[in-house]
């Protein structure tokens, strides 16, 4: 392949797997605890990006939520998710489904509505400026209760409009999706399309229960599934979309090597696999540099690319006509593979 780089930059995009508290760069937060009277743990830019070296998802989510305390204001929201929008944009980034985490906030004494006013501002601006269309996945921290993440539902019931859909994500291991059935059949119920975080460290029976229990629309990680070929067959039978995100995947010691991620397998399995970037400011790498990085490691030729690209288009809960449209909008846009 020549010039990947270009190709690559290139390429229409969508993003489903993106956490927006995990998009705060070292920068940002130092400009946001400036401007609320915050002191953080750092004494400077440089310090905090040398603490975004992790051992396993647990020592990454603890930072993730001392993070999250320079997050105040409704100004503040925006300006997270502006920076993420604007980024996206110039990768190339047309369309974006965006995790953000109410409970962690409001735990804080943040109401709800600074939250998801700020949010819901910064992704109209964006869809007015810059071209991005986006929209709202509300997730609840497994690690929480039950109890807890019905209150975040009956909150978020009032946006019912303006939020897609209801994800799982935080702590995996000990927290099976099991634990969330009764409030995501409620969820179902109200309408919201679902999602769960599954197969990232737990088991793959984590990704049974997502599917069979909560009656997912999509899996979010999903790579454990590889060990259980009647999930592999089911995943591949029902065409369930998985949301990888291989650099997450490498920092977090998923993979200890992304020559060994198990992308390529995937593909291979004829899973329905997206490409994403999860938290790239803690994970080292937004869209671009997913692909860029994906492609090195295993190889991926141009044709391999371009189906993954695409896929984040035709795994979107857009509307059945706006989807069609994007996917012909990315057909006519991207030229037959070199390679």
């Amino acid at each position: 392949m020549t010039n990947v780089g270009a190709f690559v930059d290139e390429l229409p995009k969508a993003e489903l797997h993106i956490h927006v508290e995990g998009s705060l760069e070292p920068e940002l937060m130092f400009a946001l605890a400036a401007r609320n009277g915050i002191r953080l743990a750092y004494d400077s830019v440089e310090a905090l990006r040398r603490a975004y070296e992790f051992s396993r998802l647990q020592d990454f989510l603890d930072l993730y939520y001392r993070g999250m305390s320079v997050l105040r204001t409704e100004q503040d929201f925006y300006d997270l998710a502006w920076a993420y929008l604007t980024r996206a944009h110039k990768q190339n980034v047309r369309y974006v489904e965006m995790f953000f985490d109410p409970q962690g906030h409001t735990a804080r004494g943040i109401r709800f509505s600074v939250v998801i006013d700020g949010l819901l501002r910064a992704l109209s601006d964006a869809d007015r400026e810059l071209g991005v269309q986006g929209h709202l996945i509300m997730c609840f921290l497994r690690h929480l209760a039950e109890a807890d993440a019905e209150h975040a539902l009956d909150q978020a019931l009032p946006y019912r409009n303006s939020i897609l859909g209801i994800g799982l994500d935080s702590s995996e291991v000990g927290h099976p999706p099991s634990k969330f059935k009764t409030v995501f059949r409620r969820a179902r119920q109200e309408g919201f399309k679902l999602v769960a975080h599954a197969g990232e460290e737990g088991p793959p029976s984590y990704v049974w229960e997502a599917l069979d229990l909560l009656g997912v629309d999509r899996i979010d990680h999903g790579n454990r599934s590889l060990e259980d070929p009647a999930l592999v067959a089911r995943l591949a039978r029902d065409r369930m979309a998985l949301t990888v995100c291989p650099l997450s995947n490498l920092r977090l010691r998923v993979v200890d090597d992304l020559r060994r991620h198990p992308l390529r397998r995937m593909l291979d399995a004829g899973l329905f696999v997206t490409l994403n970037s999860d938290d790239p400011a803690y994970f080292g790498g937004y869209m671009n540099e997913n692909f860029r990085a994906i492609h090195s490691a295993l190889a991926l030729g141009e044709a391999e690319l371009r189906v993954l690209a695409r896929n984040g288009f035709e795994a979107s809960f857009m509307p059945e006509a706006e989807k069609s449209a994007a996917l012909s909008a990315f057909d006519s846009s991207v030229l037959s593979p070199r390679i």
